[in-house]
């Protein structure tokens, strides 16, 4: 009876690992084919073209382009290797300063006569126009959304029109920013306690101390995130004179926060299993407690320490609700610490709710979550190898 109880409960740990896995194998897959679907769609607004005089020499035109000329940044076609003549873009609800609505027929059927019209006597135009309507005009090539306009692209405005723009570089840079920074903040405070917990706080201080840390790991992200926006970027605006006090430091002040319990209980974790007896030889040989921290403690528990920082690190990077509280959410390039940034899982957060769905916007926003799965992922290999390394002598 004994024994078919223990296949019973074999067999309910073999499915329960097996349906785990294949959960987390689905919703990867799920990720990812959702995340590579955005470069199947077209530069140009679904549902709409670019038409153009059938006498310009221009054939295509990449989305960065489109979207300088709608803003009056590109304004003659010479620039796009075309005729030395003037860009006159043109949207379809300029028709109401042309042609009374009468003219265009009871159900728009004369929309597309007035405007082949307007095209063929407006020199230089570039028209914004619904498939529906199109004219006989020359349609410029609406090229899929290449790898470049997504990697190298320097902004993300997923509304603009005609060409919506989804470059990575603001974002990935405001999540390397914030994260490097809080960890570069979080690291040395981290590890002081650390060795103060293992090595030199007594047993009380160290029963206190330790549950207090653990317990800053439990508190809601959003609470870090109310704290910052009422108390830390009031703080720093006003000290540090500065125009809005949601910056990237901010964000790397609280995600330091946020980390600090991750790399404290790791980090004491693996001083505290140092041998007992390494460190009397140390002693013994002559050494001081100082000296035996720095010279033997350190260097023994050196990969339990190495984890620790790289899971606060994971820690940095994946956080949300925080950093969209205090970063400002501004999809820019930083250039320093005191410039509005925006993250990659802020951006997430902030924008998947909008999106509509199966759109380039919404396959974007999964990109962005393939981009975090791969950095996570790499960071939690790393930790793990790390965390696996066995001392391999002392310094």
């Amino acid at each position: 009876m004994k024994r078919i109880f223990e296949r019973i409960i074999e067999f309910a740990l073999i499915v329960c690992g097996t349906i785990t896995t294949l959960v987390i194998l689905l919703m990867v897959i799920f990720l990812f084919k959702e995340g590579t679907g955005f470069f199947r769609n077209s530069m140009v607004e679904k549902g709409y073209a670019l038409c153009v005089q059938e006498e310009n020499p221009v054939d295509e035109l990449t989305s960065a382009q489109i979207k300088q000329i709608f803003d009056y940044e590109i304004e003659n076609w010479n620039e796009l290797g075309g005729n030395n003549e003037a860009i006159t873009p043109f949207r379809l609800e300029e028709i109401f300063n042309r042609y009374p609505e009468e003219e265009w027929g009871e159900n728009y059927e004369l929309l597309p006569g007035k405007l082949e019209e307007i095209i063929n006597e407006t020199p230089g135009i570039i028209a914004f126009l619904p498939v529906q309507y199109l004219p006989k005009a020359k349609i410029l090539h609406d090229e899929h959304l290449l790898p470049d306009d997504f990697f190298a692209g320097s902004e993300w405005i997923p509304t603009a029109t005609p060409a919506p723009q989804f470059g990575l570089l603001p974002l990935l840079m405001g999540t390397l920013w914030v994260s490097f920074f809080a960890i570069l903040i979080a690291l040395p405070l981290g590890l002081g306690v650390a060795i103060y917990l293992s090595e030199l706080a007594g047993a009380r201080m160290r029963q206190f101390l330790k549950p207090a840390i653990e317990l800053l790991a439990g508190i809601p992200s959003v609470v870090y995130g109310f704290f910052g926006l009422v108390v830390l970027v009031p703080l720093l605006q006003k000290s540090l004179h500065l125009p809005v006090g949601e910056t990237a430091l901010a964000g790397s002040l609280i995600l330091a926060v946020m980390a600090l319990p991750t790399i404290i209980t790791l980090a004491e974790d693996a001083m505290r299993n140092t041998p007992q007896a390494i460190r009397e030889a140390s002693l013994g040989l002559g050494a001081n407690h100082w000296q035996t921290i720095y010279r033997v403690v350190i260097p023994y528990s050196i990969s339990g320490i190495s984890a620790a920082v790289v899971l606060g690190i994971g820690r940095a990077i994946g956080e949300t609700m925080a950093v969209l509280m205090v970063t400002g959410n501004a999809a820019v390039i930083p250039h320093s610490l005191f410039d509005p940034v925006r993250t990659i899982p802020a951006t997430i957060a902030a924008e998947l709710g909008e999106a509509p769905a199966g759109g380039a916007h919404y396959q974007a926003l999964f990109l962005l979550g393939c981009i975090l799965f791969i950095i996570t992922m790499l960071i939690s290999i790393t930790a793990e190898f790390i965390s696996k390394r066995q001392p391999n002598g002392l310094g």
